[in-house]
């Protein structure tokens, strides 16, 4: 079942969006904070998102912006500017296609249809998700999400690429200036002690699945992970 993410803020349009698409046997999900609409994506697992031009805080653009730097999913526009300018606009920023409203659902739902077949169909190259394991710990860059056995523990983006360059090079040390210079690009600006604090959180993930003690602090030159191979 396919999830569509409808990011509208006239309720009511929303409410028939997601009535129609439901009824269709499409899985939906409705924004609701308008300031966060990067996470709603992210938690929602969308293979398709509508969404609108004006929003609240920050347009659509600007979101459709934040969604393509994370992912490849159809992003199809709907909104009631009709110029050739907002058109231009939105297939700049990355969106796959502009629905201009008033519409007929029937070509909403064809257009979803035809998007949906175009990226994840038969015919389509859809890779296969990256993944980093290290031991029995495996690790999902493109989701911010680590595993060891049946337990799971989401990250948050600093979380991960810290992980991922530890267990690149698990069992060697990695040093302080190599994991700055990987997750901030001007490490000027960040103080020593913050380096501190990512570590010590990604320890309390990891505690979380009972792996105490994998990231070792080595005095002087950085950090090294150990990590038991899987049963």
């Amino acid at each position: 079942m396919d999830t569509i993410l409808i990011v509208e803020d006239d309720a009511k349009l929303a409410g028939l969006l997601e009535a129609y698409l439901v009824k269709y046997g499409f899985r939906t999900v409705v924004a609701e904070d308008f300031g966060a609409v990067l996470d709603a994506f992210l938690d929602s697992g969308a293979d398709l998102v509508l969404l609108d031009v004006n929003l609240p805080k920050f347009d659509g653009y600007y979101w459709c912006r934040q969604i393509r730097s994370r992912s490849l999913c159809p992003i199809l526009f709907i909104s009631a500017r009709d110029s050739g300018m907002d058109q231009v606009m939105a297939l700049d920023n990355g969106a796959d296609d502009y629905i201009t409203k008033p519409f007929h659902y029937e070509v909403v739902l064809a257009k979803i249809r035809s998007q949906l077949r175009r990226v994840y169909g038969s015919y389509a190259h859809r890779p296969e998700e990256r993944t980093v394991r290290s031991g029995s710990l495996t690790l999902y860059p493109e989701r911010f999400a680590i595993q060891h056995g049946e337990r799971t523990a989401e990250l948050t983006q600093k979380e991960s690429a810290l992980l991922e360059a530890l267990m690149l090079k698990e069992g060697r040390v990695v040093s302080r200036e190599r994991l700055l210079d990987l997750m901030w690009e001007d490490q000027h600006f960040i103080d020593d002690n913050t380096l501190n604090v990512y570590i010590t959180r990604v320890r309390k993930k990891l505690k979380d699945l009972e792996m105490d003690d994998a990231v070792e602090t080595v005095r002087g030159a950085g950090y090294r992970l150990n990590i038991p191979e899987a049963p």
